[in-house]
This record gives C-alpha cells, structure tokens and sequence, in this order.
C-alpha cells in the first residue's frame, strides 16, 4: 500500500493503466494500492478519464456494479493519425528507397520504435471492437509492428515460421503461393503456439496480390481458428484485384518508377473506407 499526494497518486495511476489497455481493473485494486476511498479513486479516474479524451490518447469506460472496473481502450484521433501517415509518406518517398525489381527498403522504417509504435496503436483503434485472442504474424519484417499491435490490443503475438523449427515441437506445415514471386513456399506454425478456435487478427508490413495473408488463413484453418480482422502496413496498388478483400491498410503505394526514382504513397482505406477516431 502507498500513500501518495493526489497529484502522485494521479500519475502513477495513469501509467498503471496506459500498459494495462483492454484490461478490466476493479476500483478495489486502486484503493488498495494507494490505501484510498473508492470515492477519491472514483474522482481521480474521472479526472483521468477527462484528459484522456481532450488529449486524444483514448478511452475510459466505467463498468458498474460489483465485478465492474475500469477499462482504458487506447484510440488515435483522426488528426493524429493523418499526421501518423503523413510522416511515413515522407519517409517512404525517398527516391533511394526504391530497389532493382521494384522493391520498395522499409526495413529501416521496421525498426524505428516510435513509429511502429504509433502505427500498432493505429490498428490497436480500428480493431478494438473485435473480440481476439492472438496477434499473429509471419517472420520476419512484420514481427515489430505485430508486437506493437498487441502491446496496445493486450494480446499475445503468434509468429508463422518459413521452416520447422526443433524448439517448436511438432508443427504444421502449408505450402503457399507469394503474392510477389509467384513461387511456391513454405510457411509452418508450432502446434504449441496456437489453441484450437483462437480468434485471430494478422498483421502484415507489406501486401502486393496478398498470397501470404492467404497462406496464413488457411494455415489457421488447420488449428480451427477464425480470422477477426487483417491490418497490412502498406498495400500495392499495381495489382488487379487481391486474394484478400477485408483488410485495413495505413498507405497505398500507387507508383514505384525504377527509371524515374519516383515513388507515390496515398492513404490506405483505413482513412478512405472505415475511418479513424474523430
């Protein structure tokens, strides 16, 4: 038990929720940590509450009655995500980023923590309302913005693996057509890794026709499970149509010109179809 001034108090209660998102936390636990009235605990989240909204950084629900509690949802205001957007556009217009073949260097993207971070909690705020159990992914450059995703979501990550692994026990294993090869590869998942029926939401880097996503469903197929929702970081547009229908993308890469160096990144349907927090 602590006893701290309100304004400590306050702050530390808000750091206790910001890592505990999507989790139901019963006034008990507050007032027993800080050796407070339900009462006093009751303002403070309503001054929590308060700056959460105005601030943009989401949402407190009140549960009422006694297994009720609170519950910290985590949501990206509509400015802020397409200021999110903005900023990988910049990034990723960089002529030097375009490859021979046409590929497009995101790796270095990959791994800056703040904006995966900002772009995990982009897709923690359109799949909030989905009922999930697992945010599942397939190595390697998606694995960052995965474990974004689920920081915000408060969910585990599964990884799909190239090749069976030894440590991974018994495995099952799917062939699979790429999206942007066109050859025939090889994904697997630990049997261990995945219960049966888990509800499922993949997120992804980089989506051309959408072969992988598609692997990974019918990979998911042989544990029973459901897909709840597919969140790609950036789609291509040089395709026709996509294997895949219902997905969410941040940004759409519409022309990547090896002779010219120019490369054009436009909103994904995450702004144009569903629609951010306003």
């Amino acid at each position: 038990m602590k006893k701290l001034k309100r304004s400590a108090r306050l702050v530390e209660m808000t750091q206790y929720l910001l890592v505990r998102p999507h989790s139901l936390i019963p006034l008990t636990t507050f007032a027993e940590r800080y050796g407070s009235a339900k009462s006093s605990i009751s303002e403070d989240l309503a001054i929590i509450k308060e700056v959460f909204e105005e601030e943009g950084l989401g949402e407190l629900h009140t549960l009422a009655g006694a297994a009720g509690g609170v519950k910290f949802t985590p949501k990206v205001p509509k400015a802020a995500s397409m200021h999110i957007l903005e900023e990988i556009r910049q990034v990723l217009e960089q002529p030097d980023r375009l490859l021979p073949g046409g590929y497009l260097y995101m790796s270095d993207i990959l791994g800056q923590p703040n904006l995966i971070n900002e772009v995990g909690k982009l897709f923690a705020t359109a799949f909030a309302d989905r009922e999930l159990d697992v945010v599942m992914t397939v190595e390697t450059k998606g694995i960052p913005l995965a474990y974004a995703t689920a920081s915000f979501l408060n969910l585990p990550v599964v990884i799909v693996r190239r090749d069976n692994r030894v440590t991974e026990g018994s495995a099952v294993s799917i062939n699979y057509v790429s999206g942007s090869t066109k050859r025939i590869q090889t994904m697997t998942l630990g049997r261990r890794a995945l219960k049966e029926q888990s509800k499922v939401l993949i997120i992804d880097d980089f989506m051309r026709a959408g072969g992988t996503i598609q692997g990974m469903i019918d990979l998911l197929r042989e544990f029973k499970a459901s897909v709840e929702g597919v969140g790609v970081l950036i789609e291509s547009a040089e395709v026709d149509e996509h294997l895949i229908e219902d997905y969410i993308s941040v940004a759409k890469l519409t022309a990547a010109d090896p002779k010219t160096k120019q490369i054009s990144v436009v909103p994904g349907n995450y702004f144009e179809e569903r629609g951010a927090v306003q």
